[in-house]
């Protein structure tokens, strides 16, 4: 009797390549290429959301130093606020060139760099003798820093891994401010009762520099070459569309560039306007130093859940009523929060931290979101950064304003209501701006090769 010989052929068969003898095993099942795009793509945001949430999570503290800065140098409140003027100056000003950095050196430098700048300067501001050196320092060096390691590299990363979905993580990618603000106002008001606001700094720089040593082991290459999915649908659209290579001149030659920018100049006063002094503001209506830098980092706490749901809102209902929404609730926050000094009731605290909180920072989200759409590819990063210097300005006027407007009147009342006056410029550049009511925006932001301007095609 002859034996039987049975042929195992192997269940994936590929023409001209022999089967090996692990192929008469079991079969390995790949996993989906949309599954591991998205695990990719979520890790890509985890990354980029913890290092902007050091990035603006330390430098809100000031609000926390004001007070045990203030007594030890003996300066009125303009002096003193000048500090984060300076420090929102700073960012808008070094956005730009933060974003420059990236674009050219890559996202491994820009991240060390400034990490290392910024525990640097946390690290020597506890050493400060005089005023000048806490601007030079907590001001100017902390921004430069900061700038490197926030909202600019991160939302070009993540652009770069999501499309369909960006509005939603652009918002949960701004939600970092508002963890940040959670996270560190405890931890730095207990490091202040513990070890003064000298050693507060101190601790804070060094656990920047351990930070530091964790981001430059990271795969920086992988992250920044983006989705293949995203930046070849990315690169289809550009090529349909006909676009060119985007720079900061040409997108400044755009209507939607200065919209975007005038959003962020606005939305940027109304917040510090307030929130510079707001802890202060509630220690001197009777609330405990503590509780204060609590009901502080809970409005950072609530402002991510108004920085996710702008984005989400977005998708469904347009910028537009997204606007009206968060503005109209800045105003009403802050109509509460100046009844705090009269009564400093429970409702009312709880009414500012609802409104006023919830919705600060969502307009981030959509000016990121549009910014990245518009001005794809090129130097993204830079224009990004320049949309910032609204941010920058409007900051640090709304902070060095609110404390002038203190040292004239004797009151916050004055600073509470250029902070609604912001708000409210910010409500009417979405209602009067055809661009930001999504009425010309879903396009991309197009220079008009016709007269050889920068002139947008939905600018004519």
């Amino acid at each position: 009797m002859r034996p039987v010989l049975h042929i195992m052929r192997p269940r994936a068969y590929r023409p001209g390549v022999p089967p090996s003898s692990s192929s008469l095993s079991a079969p390995h099942v790949p996993e989906p290429p949309d599954a591991s795009a998205k695990r990719a793509a979520l890790s890509v945001l985890v990354v980029c959301m913890l290092i902007s949430l050091v990035s603006r999570g330390i430098g809100e503290t000031f609000a926390i130093f004001l007070l045990p800065i203030s007594r030890e140098f003996n300066v009125d409140r303009a002096a003193l606020t000048g500090i984060y003027s300076v420090y929102m100056l700073g960012l808008g000003c070094v956005s730009p060139v933060a974003g420059m950095i990236f674009d050219r050196l890559g996202a491994r430098i820009c991240y060390g760099l400034g990490l290392g700048l910024y525990g640097l300067a946390c690290v020597l501001s506890a050493s400060a003798t005089s005023l000048w050196q806490l601007y030079l320092l907590v001001g100017l060096g902390s921004a430069i820093g900061a700038s490197m390691i926030g909202m600019v590299p991160a939302s070009s990363l993540v652009s770069r891994w999501f499309q369909a979905r960006l509005p939603t993580a652009m918002g949960i990618l701004s939600a970092s401010l508002g963890t940040g603000i959670f996270l560190f106002a405890p931890i730095a008001q207990s490091l202040i009762d513990r070890l003064g606001w000298r050693g507060a700094y101190s601790t804070m720089g060094w656990g920047i520099f351990v930070a530091m040593a964790i981001v430059l082991v990271l795969p920086w290459g992988r992250i920044a070459a983006g989705s293949p999915q995203v930046m070849h649908a990315r690169k289809a659209a550009a090529a349909a569309a006909g676009a060119t290579e985007w720079t900061i001149p040409r997108a400044m030659r755009t209507s939607v560039f200065w919209a975007l920018f005038a959003v962020m100049f606005f939305t940027s006063l109304s917040t510090y306007a307030v929130m510079v002094q707001v802890v202060a503001y509630l220690v001197e209506s009777g609330v405990p130093p503590l509780r204060a830098a609590a009901i502080f980092g809970a409005v950072g706490m609530v402002s991510i859940v108004g920085m996710i749901g702008a984005g989400v809102l977005a998708e469904r209902i347009g910028e537009v009523k997204v606007a009206m929404i968060s503005y109209g609730a800045t105003i009403a926050g802050t109509a509460a929060l100046a009844g705090v000094s009269q009564s400093p009731t429970l409702w009312l605290i709880g009414a500012f931290v609802l409104l006023f909180g919830t919705m600060q920072g969502s307009r981030g989200p959509l000016v990121a979101t549009l910014s990245a759409r518009n001005f794809a590819g090129g130097r993204q990063s830079g224009i990004y950064g320049a949309v910032l210097f609204g941010m920058g300005t409007g900051g640090a006027l709304g902070s060095w304003g609110s404390g002038a407007l203190y040292d004239l009147t004797g009151h916050y009342l004055a600073g509470f209501a250029l902070s609604a006056a912001g708000a409210a410029c910010g409500l009417a550049l979405f209602l009067l701006v055809p661009g930001l009511g999504g009425r010309g925006i879903g396009r991309r932001a197009k220079p008009s090769t016709a007269r050889g301007h920068g002139v947008t095609q939905t600018d004519r």
